[in-house]
């Protein structure tokens, strides 16, 4: 039982056990009082039964802990339904000379009753009741599913209508199958033989082309399906904050963006597609069977739940290998794709058997899930199949029997035979997919954890000035990074960057520079302290408006597979060639443009491969240049490009009226001309100054300029 609920549990027994029993007695009253033998019919028996469950099952459901409600549902069905099936079953076997009555003894009652608790704490204790919660957690995450299939509404609603005229033309076709063997055999007249292949020809028809209507619907809302989600998804992805995609291994993301995904739409597609149909022609056939022969029905019953207790232990191993299996292709995933983002430096390393070893390692693991399974799924046919083949011989046995008394044709017991092997592999069907949507909708849980994911950073406002004159106060800042919490990267730093004016950042690695440009771009909030610009947080301003007042040129910076222009022209619209090639111009680029195969069409290759670290770094120039921003951020911008040009470039760059610049270069000559230079260390801020002021302190600033000027000497 349930820990929670366990305390309370055998009073609920007690309480329903004694309100079946004033059931049993009323009954047996009547019975008493009226004399009549109306009552003393099976099928009354099952009446009484059924609405005794339905009153058990109120009572239980009005009165009871929800959790105590869903552990008794299957005991209170044990405990109204055993003695129907008891006096059924009866029915099957030779009774000799004893009398039978299909109204149960007391005694049979209460071994009825004894036996149903019985089996409940056993099944209970072979299922353990904590799946309870993850089943209705998974019903929950499948109607969320379902919610984002409304907009595919019409396309499901004539999925369902093809769906439902497939399986009750296709559970037809076995009967006339059997009417034609009759007619074979002499039984019919020759115009009914002709006309049980006609219909057997319309319905298998019929069949055919709803079945085929009824897939090309599902597909079609599939595809629909996985277009809305992963665009949602990759729209929330977007949004998230640099921190987020720090803690994740971006080939994680991109399999709960591709593959994830796909299973979401499978559930729908697919799954909730074989559970409909499953159970549409488990109806139509179920009708047929039972108009066809009741006893031959009932012992198609007998296997029916032992074929279900089997599939669920086989569901249980499935759902746990299944989510070991994604994990393990995730890994496999991750691995392949960091090892080729960074095959030069495995190349340079010559760690190529390294890399091949680890790669193996990650496939023999998934190897032996995959061998596991297999194993498991092989017991698991071996035993359904011998448990069919049991069954079906004794179906057999007591279809011989019919036809030998004369209440069966030789076509009926063909047409049951077949009605009977559609009924079992619908069973099946039923209940693995009810396993298999569970182990879908786990998938289904990861993508909307990601799909739920809030930044955590503070929201952008909506501050959008006309006029932004760009003056940036760091007012005694501290920043700590979330993968190294108790490390201050940024501590009790206070600065100004005013408009027009070109302020240079110099120090050691390490000392905050970088950690300072991150602030700015917005990548990490401070924990301490505020960033201002025009005497404004940051995080009042609209992104839209803040990213277009700001640009940032990194030593390596990051281009994207797609033309040169694309490139330069990147997140701006109504960008026309005509300024495109002007900031090309401005930044050096235009010369080596032109010279490529399709000039500004000129494909630059995944990360601009195709380029050299100059020329990449010259299109992220003209990229910033086309935006025209009115603070600019320059990090090793020019490192990788010969002396005359960073020459051009930063007097292009220079040159703009009321351009706030920041630069960051560890090169002291390119920054010996800035407005202010601010000396960091550790986290702080050690010196500020012209270079003229901080060479006359002889400070920091004036030692580290002699060290790498010393350097520079001794490389010459």
């Amino acid at each position: 039982m349930a820990d929670p609920a366990s305390a309370s549990v055998w009073p609920a027994y007690g309480a329903l056990l004694f309100l079946d029993l004033i059931l049993w007695l009323t009954l047996f009253t009547a019975l008493l009082w009226s004399q009549c033998a109306f009552f003393v019919n099976l099928t009354w028996l099952w009446v009484f039964r059924a609405f005794s469950w339905v009153l058990l099952h109120t009572v239980s459901s009005a009165t009871l802990h929800k959790t105590i409600h869903n552990l008794l549902k299957p005991w209170v069905a044990l405990l109204c339904f055993l003695p129907p099936v008891y006096d059924m079953v009866q029915t099957l076997v030779p009774r000799g000379g004893c009398a039978f009555s299909p109204v149960p003894v007391p005694v049979m009652v209460a071994l009825s009753a004894v036996t149903g608790t019985l089996i409940h704490l056993m099944w209970d204790k072979a299922f353990p009741s904590k799946k309870v919660k993850k089943e209705q957690e998974a019903k929950v995450l499948m109607m969320r599913v379902i919610r984002y299939s409304k907009p595919d509404y019409l396309h499901l609603a004539a999925a369902f209508f093809f769906l439902i005229l497939a399986a009750l033309f296709e559970s037809s076709i076995p009967y006339y199958v059997g009417k034609i063997v009759d007619g074979l055999s002499g039984e019919y007249k020759h115009d009914s033989f002709l006309w049980a292949i006609a219909c057997m020809s319309f319905y298998s028809f019929g069949s055919s082309m709803f079945t085929g209507l009824r897939g090309g619907m599902f597909m079609c809302s599939l595809s629909r399906l996985n277009k809305r989600i992963r665009h949602m998804l990759f729209q929330n992805l977007l949004k998230q904050d640099i921190i987020f995609f720090e803690e994740n291994k971006p080939g994680s993301l991109t399999s709960r963006l591709v593959s994830d995904t796909d299973k979401m739409g499978r559930s729908i597609a697919m799954n909730v597609n074989v559970l409909l149909r499953s159970l549409v022609k488990t109806c139509g056939m179920l009708v047929q069977m039972l108009s066809l022969s009741w006893q031959l029905t009932l012992l198609t019953f007998v296997e029916m739940p032992l074929l279900a207790v089997l599939q669920n232990f086989y569901n249980i191993h499935y759902q746990k290998t299944s989510r070991e299996l994604q994990n393990s292709m995730a890994e496999i995933e991750q691995l392949a794709t960091s090892v080729i983002r960074s095959v030069k430096m495995v190349r340079s390393f010559r760690a190529e058997a390294e890399e091949l070893k680890r790669y193996q390692e990650t496939l023999d693991r998934k190897l032996q899930i995959l061998k596991r399974k297999g194993i498991f799924s092989a017991v698991h046919l071996l035993l359904r199949r011998c448990l069919t083949l049991g069954l079906r011989v004794a179906m057999l046995l007591l279809g011989h029997r019919l036809i030998s008394s004369g209440q069966l044709s030789s076509g009926s017991i063909l047409a049951f035979v077949l009605y009977q092997k559609d009924m079992s592999s619908n069973m099946r069907q039923l209940v693995y997919v009810y396993g298999d949507i569970l182990n879908t909708v786990w998938s289904a849980e990861k993508v909307f954890m990601l799909l739920d994911r809030k930044p955590k950073m503070k929201e952008a406002g909506d501050l959008v000035p006309e006029n932004l004159e760009g003056r940036i106060t760091f007012d005694n800042v501290t920043l700590s990074y979330p993968s190294r919490p108790e490390s201050k990267a940024l501590e009790s730093v206070s600065l100004e960057l005013s408009p027009g004016k070109m302020t240079a950042l110099v120090g050691p690695s390490g000392g905050g520079k970088s950690s300072c440009v991150s602030l700015l771009q917005r990548f990490y909030e401070p924990q301490q302290g505020q960033v201002l610009l025009d005497n404004k947080p940051l995080n009042e301003y609209q992104h839209q408006y803040l990213c277009s007042q700001m640009a940032a040129v990194s030593q390596n910076p990051v281009l994207f597979s797609g033309s040169v222009k694309y490139n330069i022209a990147y997140g701006l619209r109504g960008c026309t060639i005509e300024q495109v090639k002007e900031a090309a111009k401005k930044a050096s680029a235009h010369e080596f443009i032109c010279k490529m195969d399709e000039g500004y069409d000129t494909d630059v290759g995944e990360s601009g491969r195709n380029l050299s670290s100059g020329q990449k770094q010259c299109i992220a120039i003209a990229r910033v240049l086309t935006r025209k921003p009115k603070i600019l951020i320059l990090d090793e911008a020019t490192s990788n490009l010969d002396i005359n040009t960073q020459h051009t470039i930063q007097k292009v760059l220079s040159g703009s009226k009321g351009q706030t610049v920041l630069v960051i270069a560890h090169r002291l000559k390119t920054i010996e001309r800035a407005d202010q230079i601010i000396y960091m260390e550790g986290g702080k801020v050690k010196e500020q100054g012209t270079h003229e002021q901080l060479m006359a302190q002889k400070g920091l600033y004036f030692h580290l300029r002699e060290k790498l000027f010393t350097m520079d000497s001794e490389k010459d």
